[in-house]
């Protein structure tokens, strides 16, 4: 009998970290998943890596040439999966143990066929907050703490790729792929659980050439070792006398403003003065994580 979850990591050459992601998902709580681990044309040891993790759940698939963006390798995952339910894991991200539980529970209860739930977002500098997803706005959800019915790519097709003729201008694909699946009418439910921890590669210069694994190897020891880390961490955030763990005010500022520009550009089509094309920001995003573009 087939698998009830399908979980999709997406990887390309950095395979020291997916001991740490693979690790994750084998601590859920729920069992009924398999593991597609798919190589965007990888080139190093990670499947050397991923078969040296002895679970029948766990497959690996690669790609016969990079696509550039996870959207390639999620959608051969989408093509290969036995689950009835699809859940995303980025390679260098991590699940807290109740996660998978927390999202098939919501989405049978809603009854939903999106549902997503709070991600820590961790610095490059070891501070911290959550992320505030609201997919269904638009608004960027991490895909590691998204999870959907098989059935919503099934009717709306899979990721469309960055700056293709079927992805919207300005859009990222994840960001178009919950657009699509609004305007389609399919309802949405948030889990009110901190279920997953990111490490955005965009915030680590060079990162994938330097393939580092100690942020993922310190925050899988601390779930192992500390059952009660997700309320620990909801009452730091909470009881924080200052900006979020860190994260200095300038930032902030400098990002609301960029998101409210970025609304308003795209309400009245007002042209991107000085800016690339979105296939032309995606190298940029490349360049900055040490890829090749």
């Amino acid at each position: 009998m087939p698998a009830r979850v399908t979980v999709i990591i997406a990887t390309y050459d950095w395979s020291s970290v997916l001991p740490y992601s693979i690790g994750s998902v084998l601590g859920q709580t729920f069992r009924d998943f398999e593991l597609l681990v798919v190589g965007d044309g990888c080139t190093d040891d990670s499947e050397q890596v991923v078969a040296a993790i002895d679970d029948p759940r766990v497959r690996w698939i690669n790609l016969p040439k990079n696509t550039r963006h996870q959207s390639g390798p999620n959608n051969e995952g989408l093509r290969q999966a036995q689950g009835e339910i699809i859940a995303y894991l980025g390679h260098d991200d991590l699940w807290l143990p109740h996660h998978l539980e927390a999202h098939v529970r919501a989405l049978d209860d809603a009854p939903a066929d999106v549902a997503y739930s709070l991600c820590l977002l961790v610095a490059a500098d070891g501070s911290y907050f959550p992320s505030l997803p609201r997919p269904s706005s638009g608004v960027f959800s991490p895909p590691s703490c998204t999870t959907h019915r098989r059935a919503v790519t099934d009717a709306l097709g899979g990721w469309h790729a960055w700056g293709s003729a079927e992805s919207r201008a300005n859009l990222s694909p994840d960001v178009e792929l919950w657009r699509r699946a609004k305007t389609a009418g399919r309802p949405f439910t948030f889990v009110p659980r901190l279920t997953g921890i990111k490490f955005p590669a965009w915030w680590r210069r060079d990162v994938y050439r330097m393939r580092p694994n100690h942020e993922q190897a310190h925050w899988f020891a601390r779930i192992g070792a500390e059952p009660d880390l997700e309320a620990k961490l909801l009452t730091q955030l909470v009881t924080s006398e200052s900006v979020p763990n860190g994260v200095r005010y300038a930032d902030l500022l400098r990002h609301l403003a960029q998101q409210t520009l970025g609304r308003i550009r795209r309400r009245f089509e007002l042209p991107s003065f000085g800016r690339k094309p979105r296939h032309v920001e995606l190298d940029d995003i490349r360049r900055r994580k040490g890829l090749p573009t």
